[in-house]
């Protein structure tokens, strides 16, 4: 079994999925024009996540979502500059920079609040 995809309930898919292609690099692998409007996008590595706008369902109010709790995380090699870039971009950091397990990580809320993870692993992970 593998995991194919992490699906999240937003308000406005199409926009979403333009930001996350336009600034975190993914690649649009489905995107429906129709009611719930939805979109999956690739790092072109494997990982995927659906963005929808889904009406019998509530969208969460990711704002009030603990970063620790929930989180899409990306691996960089410059953190601070991608911080700068994506701050530039519309999102906004949640919190400092921090060092866990030798790790170097931040939380960054994208513009409709879903947290994302930029880490700087010491010893990447391998698959």
């Amino acid at each position: 079994m593998k995991l194919e995809h992490i699906a999240l309930n937003v308000s406005n898919p199409k926009e979403a999925c333009a930001w996350y292609q336009e600034h975190l690099g993914m690649k649009i692998v489905l995107a429906n024009d129709t009611e719930p409007y939805i979109h999956f996008l690739s790092d072109g590595q494997g990982s995927m996540i659906e963005l929808y706008s889904n009406p019998i369902a509530e969208v969460p109010d990711y704002g009030a979502i603990n970063p620790f709790t929930f989180h899409l995380a990306f691996t960089v090699d410059d953190l601070e500059g991608e911080i700068t870039r994506l701050v530039e971009a519309g999102a906004r950091q949640e919190g400092d920079i921090q060092v866990i397990a030798g790790n170097r990580l931040v939380f960054l809320r994208d513009p409709w609040d879903i947290t994302v993870q930029l880490v700087v692993r010491t010893v990447p992970f391998s698959t």
